[in-house]
């Protein structure tokens, strides 16, 4: 498409419910919106390690009228060591700015007040595939690394949880912030809630669950 075509297109473009369910899951986890024009068009950029290939994938399949690249495969060099990364952009369009700024203050991302009405069961499952962790092999709890948020908006995601899903949750602090764990007795909920919408991918972090 030449970019007059380009920019048409993209003004048509509307995100379906699943769609809008499926990005709160990825900015809550690990999808970045990104802007270059001070917030008025923003994209949503996927990157995962190589062996997610799948998920980033399966996200492509989700938002294929979003993305006018495939996704790719780079390389990166870290003190050393070499690790492969999956990634896709979508385009960047004024149909994300209402989430740009929800989720966004300046370059930092955080969580609105109001992320209890928008949680749903395929967000809590795209959430989970992110950031979703076993606490050990001997226990049913389950964890969600949310160590980028602030303690009160940590807070906020556990009740949201508590109040919307009736999932006990509490504050577990690490040296690099906050972490949710979700107690043994609400594991098997949760697992009822999200499992019909994690792929299969996924399933080890679900071991042990109802």
């Amino acid at each position: 498409m030449h970019s007059k075509e380009i920019e048409q297109y993209k003004q048509k473009l509307k995100l379906t419910q699943r769609q809008k369910e499926i990005l709160i899951g990825k900015i809550l986890g690990d999808g970045h919106l990104e802007t270059t024009n001070g917030g008025k068009t923003y994209k949503l950029r996927v990157e995962h390690s190589y062996k997610q290939k799948e998920y980033v994938l399966w996200f492509y399949g989700e938002f294929k009228e979003w993305i006018l690249t495939k996704p790719q495969k780079k390389k990166q060099i870290v003190n050393g060591k070499v690790y492969y990364k999956y990634w896709v952009n979508t385009l960047a369009t004024g149909s994300l700015r209402f989430y740009g700024h929800q989720f966004y203050l300046g370059k930092t991302k955080i969580v609105p007040k109001q992320i209890q009405r928008w949680l749903t069961p395929l967000s809590l499952a795209v959430w989970f595939m992110d950031d979703g962790s076993i606490k050990s092999k001997n226990h049913k709890a389950r964890i969600l690394n949310t160590q980028g948020y602030s303690k009160r908006e940590v807070v906020t995601l556990i009740t949201a949880l508590k109040n919307k899903f009736e999932i006990n949750c509490k504050l577990r602090k690490q040296k690099e912030g906050y972490q949710i764990m979700i107690l043994a007795e609400s594991a098997d909920k949760f697992a009822r809630i999200i499992k019909r919408n994690v792929l299969k991918t996924f399933d080890y972090k679900l071991i042990g669950l109802e």
